[in-house]
Parts: structure tokens; sequence; C-alpha cells
């Protein structure tokens, strides 16, 4: 079944030049690439996109990591495209993702952890909404 999913690589893969890495893994599985954008996110996007977390106390630090710097949003389409991203990106924490995985070759951080994919269909089209209108 095709699905329609956000990702963001965040601030500190743009920083690092890890972009196209990341492109390349989500093509090279077979995902399609319908809108890419070079943007900063402000604060009330920031709200938006996390409103289950706001009031949590490590929000502050993420929504500050979060406006550190430029980051690229895109909506991403394929086959269980959903499940298939968030395998592809790997744990959260990415001194525990498993090697293979974004994370886990990538990151050595939980919070600048390069990636977000949305978790659930519901999440995805809230979160397309939100980034690309």
């Amino acid at each position: 079944m095709s699905q329609r999913t956000l990702v963001l690589i965040k601030p500190d893969a743009v920083r690092r030049g890890l972009v196209g890495e990341i492109l390349a893994r989500l093509e090279r599985k077979g995902l399609r690439i319908e809108e890419m954008r070079l943007r900063t996110m402000d604060a009330d996007l920031a709200d938006a996109h996390y409103a289950d977390h706001v009031e949590k106390p490590f929000y502050p630090p993420l929504k500050e990591f979060m406006l550190s710097g430029p980051l690229v949003s895109l909506i991403v389409s394929g086959d269980e495209s959903i499940p298939v991203i968030r395998a592809l990106a790997g744990a959260t924490d990415g001194r525990a993702a498993a090697p293979g995985t974004i994370r886990g070759d990538l990151s050595l951080s939980n919070r600048e952890n390069l990636i977000h994919a949305s978790d659930s269909e519901e999440s995805a089209e809230r979160e397309i909404k939100l980034w690309f209108g």
C-alpha cells in the first residue's frame, strides 16, 4: 500500500553535510521524494509539530536544537513508507540504533539524531499539512 509521509532532515544533519547521504538511502530503498524544501523552523511551527511534547521537560532543549539552523522537509512516498522509513532511521537514540540504520551509522545522540519520520498515517497527514500547507 502506497503511503505519503513527512521526513525532516534535522539541523545537525544539514550542518554535517549529510543531506545527500540521507536522501540517497531513502531513494536506494525505492522511496520517492515528492516535495523537498530547505527551510528553518520557527517557534510556532515547533510548538505545533511537537504539540504532544510541549509540556515535557525535554522539550525546551529539543525546540532550541530544532530552531538552531536550516533543515530539509520532505514528503516521501512509497509502499508502506511510514514503517519503512522508521526502520531505515533506526532507534531514536543514535547510541543505541542498529548499525546499518541512518542513526546507527551516523549519530551519537538522542536529541541530535539527524532525522524525523512520522510515526503513523494520522501523524503523517497532520505533519504534511503543517509543513507543506
